[in-house]
């Protein structure tokens, strides 16, 4: 692919340089795409700092010249990391000739910027790939940007733009999307220096809900670098566009701004006065000035966009006003468009007699025959047929082989984090819970619609044209010409990793499209009732712990071996007394409790005298997979932990029968007792990782039944309580200091976008969320990302320039 970029000779020098006001949006290939919506901002009447665009002729000239091409190409395929590859390629740029010819072009338009402005001018150097900032992807925080550079540094500070280009997560990034490293030239826009008196970003909707009625402004003092690498809690000016009246203003604490030291040659960060930091950053009359540019951006591309401006200090209103950049707002323009066609298929036409009501726990719409089953032993369930929609109170582990074969799902009781909550998610069945009645209003065999989008049950048939559709966000596996990795490539890469919850082995070929990183949770319970189905101690006694081993191996190998090498974090078992009671010999080894929610389940029971023995077979049955069948992506978590000491006693009966911590087995535990909140840093001493479980966090926490209907209602039990959300922040510190991973699998992030937001922002490592959400939940991570943790991680973030 790459012999076609073995440029012909430079037979013009006309396009090696050009002045901003030169440039097009349709000149991406020539000035990148930072440069080409500058230059295309220019041309609709758009305020943009002074500047000029070295090509990317110029760079395939400057690697010419020195005959980089053929050794960039040789390093990258004899380096085995993209780090070694990287430093390599880098020194070999920085260390090559600028030629002369380029030299004196270069000083020669940075003379006619600084006539311009009437003065020697200090230039940002900023990199602008011809694969960057286009509508479908952002690119942001790549390659390299480098501010207050004099002309006596220019030329080097060009060379250095240039091999970021080879940065190695760059690179990593390329490989990622299957792009060939050698397709990919840059361009370097010089762009006179704003002297920021303030500066941010603002969004042509708004950023929190996507409603398009609204400008969002995010303002500080000083250089934009504080707002967008989130440094400060920015000022917020929220404009109406169609009458452009200030619908919201927020003054913030700012604490620090932002400022260029002209002795010390550097950016440095300040702290506020109490007075500056508690003064509006931003005007009224600025913050209508820029609404109005950004409806003209807005208007000229035709979608909603994320721009960057500042205000200089040395100019009078409105000539001080200046736009940066603009780009395509991603995430909710993606989001909008994916639901679009769903919602246009169903919504609109679902009108009929409503039967009942209750929450949308798992998203779809089915219709079918009603089948009222209120006992899983009723004699009815061997008459179910597939696609029936199944009718009953709530259900549990036993009821899962017959939930696999309903079209739909209704219960009375439960919430979003009930059992059929999280299975009907898991298996992709629509489900709606909590109806109160739904058993005693829907007759048995009667036909009825079920818009699980809504939480909403009609009488008959009430779709279009088909039967059953289903709008769940799915990958085709089946769109002809596109392969598995091609189809995975085409959705962002995200630093914070998205894992998938995973209970059922039978469903993993379902889900192979969807872009995870990994299983974040694999309950076990699933094998255990469903392919196992005995009492592990039933078995034990009757001479047969071999077949508890192979199944749960076999069942956990399914998973490990269709993702691999991606990790799969199985969880141990962690049924309650009542549930393990149900297993066929369970009777004889499970005593009564009162409250087996915070009884003898977890780490209690795989160190007690009655059930370590079965723990040992959940542990050999890991170490068969690991070992015997080389699946070393396997990792365990241990459920429900309370204690360090009983932890301990844990990871030593595990590593008697063979598994021991290292860098290739990674041992975590769920964080849901606020216990694992408080002694953090003693548990990260004993432990790789933490997975925190919101559902039951949330009701330790609050002290509220998570299963009760009443309190959900009255708006006791919520996931999004400051309490929870705090105490998972003082973890993902106290985990961090130890250098130990925090990741979570409880239900909060598959439902609320808040809390994925919360997360990201307070650090957290990875998020594992149901099947169903794992497109949304990746897009609005990499969202987030753009805006703050991409930047802070290159150093070089989105600034004011």
């Amino acid at each position: 692919m790459g012999s076609f970029l073995l440029v012909e000779a430079i037979s013009s020098e006309e396009d090696l340089i050009l002045d901003v006001n030169q440039v097009t949006k349709d000149m991406v290939q020539l000035a990148g795409g930072k440069g080409a919506n500058l230059g295309e901002l220019t041309s609709i009447g758009v305020r943009v700092p002074p500047a000029f665009i070295l090509t990317s002729k110029a760079f395939k000239y400057f690697l010419e010249y020195n005959n980089l091409f053929d050794k960039i190409r040789e390093t990258l395929k004899s380096y085995e990391t993209s780090e070694e590859a990287s430093e390599r390629i880098k020194q070999l740029i920085k260390n090559a000739k600028m030629p002369e010819k380029l030299v004196s072009m270069i000083y020669q338009a940075y003379d006619e910027l600084s006539k311009k402005v009437g003065k020697e001018i200090l230039v940002a150097v900023r990199s602008s790939a011809t694969a960057e900032d286009i509508e479908t992807a952002s690119f942001a925080g790549q390659q390299d940007t480098y501010l207050n550079v004099t002309k006596d540094e220019l030329i080097d500070r060009i060379k250095d733009v240039w091999a970021s280009l080879y940065n190695a997560r760059a690179i990593e990034y390329r490989k990622s999307k299957g792009i060939d490293d050698l397709s990919v030239l840059i361009a370097v826009v010089i762009q006179k220096m704003v002297n920021s008196r303030s500066a941010g970003v603002m969004f042509t909707l708004h950023p929190v809900t996507g409603d398009e009625k609204y400008i969002m402004i995010e303002s500080n003092w000083g250089l934009g670098e504080s707002v967008v690498g989130g440094e400060v809690t920015p000022d917020e000016v929220l404009i109406e566009k169609s009458t452009l009246r200030i619908a919201e203003k927020k003054v913030s604490n700012k604490n620090i701004k932002i400022v260029y030291d002209k002795q010390l040659k550097k950016n440095v960060t300040i702290t506020l006065d109490e007075k500056e930091s508690r003064s509006m950053s931003i005007t009224d009359e600025e913050a209508i000035e820029l609404a109005k540019l950004a409806l003209k951006i807005e208007e000229h591309y035709k979608r909603p966009m994320d721009i960057e401006w500042a205000i200089d200090n040395d100019l009078s209103f409105p000539e001080n006003i200046f736009i940066v950049q603009a780009r395509p707002e991603t995430f909710w323009s993606s989001k909008k468009k994916e639901t679009k066609s769903a919602v246009e298929k169903s919504s609109a036409s679902l009108s009929g007699k409503v039967l009942v009501r209750g929450l949308a726990a798992s998203p779809g719409i089915a219709f079918g025959k009603a089948k009222i089953i209120l006992d899983i032993k009723d004699p009815k369930v061997h008459e179910f047929k597939k696609g029936e929609i199944l009718v009953t109170k709530m259900t549990d582990p036993d009821w899962v082989p017959l939930m696999k074969m309903a079209g739909a799902i209704i219960t009375d009781e439960g919430g979003m984090t009930s059992h059929a909550a999280i299975v009907s998610r898991e298996l992709g069945i629509p489900a709606i819970v909590g109806s109160r009645e739904a058993t005693k209003v829907i007759q048995e065999n009667q036909e009825i619609t079920v818009d699980a989008i809504r939480g909403i049950v009609y009488e008959g048939k009430v779709l279009q044209a088909t039967e059953s559709v289903s709008t769940q966000t799915q990958p085709s596996t089946g769109i002809q010409g596109i392969s598995r990795e091609v189809l995975l490539s085409l959705y962002p890469v995200t630093a914070t990793k998205i894992y998938m919850n995973l209970g059922e082995p039978d469903v993993i070929d379902k889900y192979l499209d969807l872009p995870f990183d990994g299983i974040g949770l694999m309950r076990i319970e699933f094998i255990v009732s469903e392919w196992i189905r005995y009492h592990p101690l039933y078995l034990i006694k009757i001479g047969n712990a071999e077949l508890f081993v192979d199944k749960l191996a076999e069942g956990i190998a399914k998973v490990a071996s269709a993702i691999y090498p991606r990790p799969v974090v199985v969880r141990f078992s962690d049924f309650k007394t009542n549930e393990y009671k149900k297993l066929i010999g369970g009777e004889e080894f499970e005593p009564e409790e009162r409250n087996p929610m915070i009884g003898w389940r977890g780490v209690s029971r795989y160190i007690s005298r009655e059930y370590e023995p079965a723990f040992r077979l959940e542990v050999k049955a890991i170490r068969k997979v690991r070992e015997e069948m080389g699946l070393k992506n396997v990792w365990v978590m241990f459920p429900f932990v309370r204690t360090t000491w009983e932890l301990e006693k844990a990871i030593k009966i595990m590593e008697e029968e063979g598994l021991r911590r290292d860098s290739d087995f990674k041992v975590w535990i769920m964080a849901e007792v606020p216990s694992v909140v408080v002694l953090a840093e003693e548990f990260a001493k004993i432990v790789d990782g933490f997975s925190v479980g919101s559902n039951d966090l949330a009701q330790l926490t609050l002290g509220v039944d998570r299963d009760s209907e009443l309190l959900a209602r009255m708006g006791y039990y919520d996931e999004r309580d400051p309490a929870v959300l705090e105490s998972i922040r003082k973890l993902i510190k106290a985990a961090h200091k130890y250098g130990k991973t925090v990741s979570i699998c409880g239900q909060a992030p598959s439902v609320y976008p808040a809390v994925v937001e919360y997360l990201v922002k307070a650090g957290i490592d990875s998020i594992s969320v149901n099947p169903d959400a794992v497109i949304n939940v990746r897009r609005q991570v990499a969202s987030i990302e753009q805006q703050i943790i991409l930047r802070n991680l290159n150093g070089k973030r989105r600034i004011n320039r």
